[in-house]
């Protein structure tokens, strides 16, 4: 490989790792559209790498917030109970149509993570936090959990399977909007879970031929170092302002990736 590609996929993981420590955004949600369309990686290698990469780089974070008790073990183990299955599910399901369709499953896959893209970056620009009432830790002991939360973990593993956008994005999302926990133990608890979730997942994607390894260790040398730099510079910089504005560009992102999906097609 020659240095100039070697080098366009550090700066591509050096760039992901900044926007991601900077705004909290999913690491597949940034990552994605840049493997795919500044790289030319095909989106099923995308997909797998990315579950990967996602894998390593929330090591560190998760190990600082479980030290620092931001980890709920019992939310944790709940999504998992969802997500894992779910993750399987996903998987198959993406061998499967692969299986069916062959090299045409890049083409939908393209779409799919277009969908994706805009909806969760809409999403995240609409979130509003939950009524104060819900913020009451007793009373969060006494909602209905056992089947709540386990069924965003489902959904986030299928959706973490097949595109590998999910592990952060949906399930924060989500217990942000559903659910009173404190923001720590959100952010927390739900890092941890996409080791695991993001671990499996690459795993099994790694089995079926989807993870280019040389790729996942080149944007790692720079998404670690990127990921510790935009966690710095939230210091420094207003991180909600540039999370809208990175928000609007994905959805900008998606349009013109299913935009050229649906061209692709005529």
């Amino acid at each position: 490989m020659h240095a100039s590609a070697i080098s366009e996929r550090v700066v591509v993981g050096l760039i992901a790792g900044i926007l991601v420590g900077l705004t909290g955004i999913g690491g597949g949600m940034v990552l994605l559209p840049l493997l795919i369309s500044i790289l030319g990686v095909p989106p099923i290698v995308a997909v797998g790498s990315d579950a990967v990469i996602n894998c390593v780089t929330k090591i560190g974070a998760g190990s600082v917030h479980w030290l620092r008790g931001n980890v709920n073990l019992r939310l944790t183990l709940n999504l998992a109970y969802g997500s894992i299955p779910g993750a399987f599910l996903g998987v198959l399901l993406l061998s499967g149509i692969h299986a069916h369709y062959g090299a045409a499953v890049n083409h939908i896959l393209q779409v799919v993570i277009s969908v994706l893209l805009i909806v969760i970056s809409i999403a995240y620009m609409r979130k509003r936090r939950p009524p104060v009432l819900q913020m009451n830790p007793e009373g969060i002991r006494n909602t209905k959990v056992s089947l709540g939360i386990p069924l965003i973990g489902f959904v986030a593993g299928i959706l973490v399977g097949v595109t590998s956008i999910g592990s952060g994005s949906i399930i924060l999302l989500s217990l942000f909007v559903f659910y009173g926990y404190p923001p720590a133990t959100i952010v927390g608890t739900d890092i941890v879970h996409a080791v695991l979730l993001a671990g499996l997942t690459g795993f099994l994607q790694f089995g079926f031929g989807n993870v280019d390894l040389a790729l996942v260790g080149y944007v790692l040398m720079g998404s670690i170092p990127g990921g510790l730099l935009g966690a710095h510079l939230t210091k420094y910089l207003p991180s909600e302002r540039f999370k809208k504005v990175l928000c609007s560009i994905l959805v900008v992102v998606g349009i013109r990736m299913l935009w050229v999906s649906v061209v692709h097609v005529k």
